[in-house]
């Protein structure tokens, strides 16, 4: 994908002197008292700043936080806490700025940070006017929030249509570099995990994937459904039993290709879903009418990673099991260890696989971390995202 990168106006003389508008995403968890809790994010923002510092911009950088009502300012809405905690990380006072949209001072060499943007009447909607006159604000604008790439909003996509140069920051330009590694031209085999509760909410994503990659493991509740598709037994786990036909045309899809949905040999079932719930390996013929499966077996995951050790690209979203639950994690940490030592190029997103990822501590032996949750789905899914389609058309003229 063809996009104008920040880094490359940097390099080619461009920034020092201009007005920069970064659109990061700084949406961190608070707890009750409005103290951050988790500052990743943030620290993510940082590089992207201090370049276009270096460069001699002056710079602008704003991001939403939480679900504040449009026109209607609160103080929990604030991105106090964040202005904060960005001037402790970098060393340097970072001033806040309200009711920012019809002007903002800052010279070069300066910082500011613009108050929560989807306080602004028309942000969600992507109002025109609101677009233009946050347009007029800068000489550059970059995007470096993939996790709202999927949100046609005012600062993702309405000032990118009207700004003078749109580009890409450092974080958005390497989601684009490594979903096209992953989706676009991958190294074979391809292997996508796709688990979660639900077929339902994965479903567009197993059906696109399934034209594309050599091996799709199914997991948690997903494989469940899955396996009644197969002609399996599942007691009383979770599974969605109108989507059987659904789960088999995903089966005939791959066989039609020659590749897999390889359905679990053996699982680790309770009687109960709880922590403490005695956890039994059992065959997946052998499934009791009040079994819940948690997991997957010992010999399914053994087999899962020889099939991941011998992959070319791995495309990882969500755990296999309940894998909160230290019985029924060894499936989840078979298939991140797995990961972690293949020397296929992995890229994985998602909310709980992040935590497994962390859990397992093999955040170094990823080849890429999407922090993209809704956004690195929709990619899955084959969507074009807002966000990078306009910065794609801005780079054409």
């Amino acid at each position: 994908m063809n996009v104008i990168r920040f880094t490359d106006l940097i390099a080619a003389g461009k920034v020092a002197g201009q007005r920069v508008f970064i659109r990061a995403d700084l949406n961190v968890p608070q707890d009750d008292a409005g103290h951050i809790t988790e500052d990743t994010r943030i620290r993510a923002s940082i590089p992207c700043i201090e370049q276009a510092l270096k460069a001699g911009a002056a710079v602008m950088v704003t991001s939403h936080l939480g679900r504040p009502t449009e026109g209607e300012f609160k103080p929990e809405d604030s991105l106090a806490p964040v202005a904060q905690r960005m001037g402790e990380l970098m060393g340097r006072e970072v001033k806040l700025v309200a009711n920012w949209v019809d002007g903002v001072e800052v010279k070069p060499g300066e910082l500011v940070l613009l108050e929560n943007c989807r306080v602004n009447k028309g942000e969600k909607k992507n109002n025109e006017e609101l677009a233009k006159k946050m347009a007029a604000l800068c000489d550059i604008y970059v995007n470096d929030a993939f996790g709202t790439a999927h949100r046609a909003e005012g600062t993702t996509y309405g000032i990118a249509q009207f700004a003078k140069i749109a580009c890409a920051g450092p974080l958005l330009a390497a989601e684009i570099d490594a979903i096209s590694q992953a989706l676009s031209a991958p190294k074979r085999p391809l292997v996508a995990i796709v688990a979660g509760s639900k077929v339902s909410t994965k479903l567009t994503i197993l059906k696109a994937l399934s034209e594309k990659v050599d091996g799709l493991i199914v997991g948690g509740g997903i494989a469940n459904t899955f396996m009644l598709a197969a002609g399996l037994k599942i007691g009383k786990s979770l599974a969605e039993p109108d989507l059987v036909a659904e789960a088999q045309a995903v089966i005939d899809a791959m066989k039609a290709r020659g590749a897999a949905v390889p359905i679990p040999e053996d699982v680790v079932v309770a009687q109960r879903f709880a922590a403490d719930a005695p956890a039994t390996v059992k065959d997946a013929a052998d499934v009791a009418e009040d079994d819940l499966i948690l997991d997957i077996g010992p010999k399914t995951a053994a087999l899962l990673a020889e099939q991941l050790k011998a992959a070319g690209t791995i495309v990882w979203n969500g755990p296999v099991g309940v894998f909160e639950f230290d019985a029924f994690a060894h499936g989840t940490e078979t298939i991140a260890r797995a990961i972690a030592a293949s020397p296929a190029f992995s890229i994985a997103g998602g909310g709980d696989t992040l935590a497994a990822i962390a859990k397992y501590g093999i955040e170094k032996d990823v080849g890429y971390i999407s922090t993209g949750g809704g956004a690195f789905l929709e990619v899955l899914e084959g969507k074009t995202l807002p966000a990078f389609e306009i910065l794609s058309r801005r780079a054409q003229g």
